[in-house]
């Protein structure tokens, strides 16, 4: 027992010290590892984010006239509302269709390194025209959408606004980079951990900073760090250990769809974290609905680690320290359709 009172302050400032030192490490390990959401887009080689384009992009971006049916637009499956996904399994297409894959959140999916679950598209405007040709999803074609968009004045007068100077500005590949743009801005910003990175060590409480030194400790960080928290590489699911056809259907093999390599059976870009609180159910699959689930599962399929309920709860806790300032969106009002816009399909022929 500590009777001077001398000895007991200097025990006490030493004790304060260390738990100081041992914040300052935990705030610089981190920083070493991820990066915050910038407040504003970042740029994109290649596609200026003018006022014009990127409210063209919000048009097309919500227009269901990009279908065939007239009913599904990119907001279907990438709902603004709901997390930037439309919280299915896998979402559903023309002709009431089940898509093969869980549908990825759009918010922030600028700072992914590439698109899709397989990584195949290389940037938002290319994955912008996937969907719209997919038969499973919106089932249409360049050409039915050039016609589409044609039709209507306001459309082409948005166009040339857009894309000043072309002689021909509406065209498929514009729409998607129209799209890429509007994109680009829905970003999340100011999450509690965004604040903590850029220094605020009261952003994030114990329970928090303890689930983040174990994600940091336990390697989640191999394929989960920087900006987005993954998005960047490609990993087996099921490095250690392969997880039940449930969760990794065996007719889904991933990147090797894309490459035809066979080392790249049932390899998948490793999923961005941010918001992931919004975005269940989780997995390529979409069979997972808890998150604590999916930190379990994560840890004996990829780390070969059974983590306790302590530790999921801890990691857990930091996951929703990503959840971000979802920005606010009005819905646009869209220009009439005309006599010669196509008419739309019927879903069920």
């Amino acid at each position: 027992m500590i009777k001077h009172p001398l000895a007991k302050a200097l025990t006490l400032s030493l004790g304060v010290a260390a738990g100081s030192a041992m914040a300052d490490n935990l705030m610089e390990r981190a920083n070493s590892m991820f990066e915050p959401i910038p407040k504003y887009p970042p740029v994109i080689d290649g596609n200026e984010l003018t006022q014009a384009k990127v409210e063209l992009g919000k048009m097309l971006f919500f227009e269901p006239r990009l279908s065939s049916s007239h009913l599904i637009s990119c907001n279907t499956c990438h709902n603004v509302g709901l997390g930037g996904d439309d919280e299915l399994p896998t979402s559903i297409g023309h002709g009431w269709q089940k898509g093969p894959r869980n549908s990825p959140t759009v918010f922030n999916a600028v700072f992914n390194a590439a698109q899709f679950w397989d990584g195949r598209a290389a940037d938002l405007a290319e994955q912008a025209k996937g969907p719209v040709q997919a038969g499973v999803e919106m089932s249409s074609t360049p050409d039915r959408v050039v016609a589409t968009l044609k039709s209507m004045p306001e459309y082409i007068e948005r166009f040339e606004d857009a894309f000043p100077g072309q002689e021909n500005p509406v065209t498929f590949d514009n729409m998607a980079v129209a799209i890429e743009a509007y994109e680009a801005t829905l970003i999340t910003p100011e999450a509690p951990f965004d604040k903590y990175l850029r220094g605020d060590t009261s952003a994030l409480n114990e329970s928090e900073k303890e689930g983040l030194a174990l994600f940091m400790d336990r390697g989640c960080t191999a394929c989960h760090s920087g900006v987005n928290l993954g998005g960047q590489s490609y990993h087996p699911f099921g490095l250690v250990a392969k997880p039940g056809a449930e969760i990794l259907p065996e007719g889904d093999k991933g990147r090797f769809s894309v490459t035809e390599t066979a080392s790249d059976e049932y390899v998948f870009r490793a999923s961005p974290l941010r918001n992931i609180e919004l975005t269940a159910p989780y997995f390529h699959s979409g069979a997972v609905w808890s998150l604590e689930e999916a930190v379990a599962v994560m840890g004996t399929a990829q780390l070969g680690t059974e983590l306790n309920d302590d530790e999921v709860k801890s990691i857990v806790a930091f996951l929703k320290t990503l959840t971000g300032n979802v920005p606010e969106v009005t819905y646009p009002v869209l220009p009439p359709s005309t006599a010669n816009t196509p008419k739309p399909v019927d879903m069920i022929p």
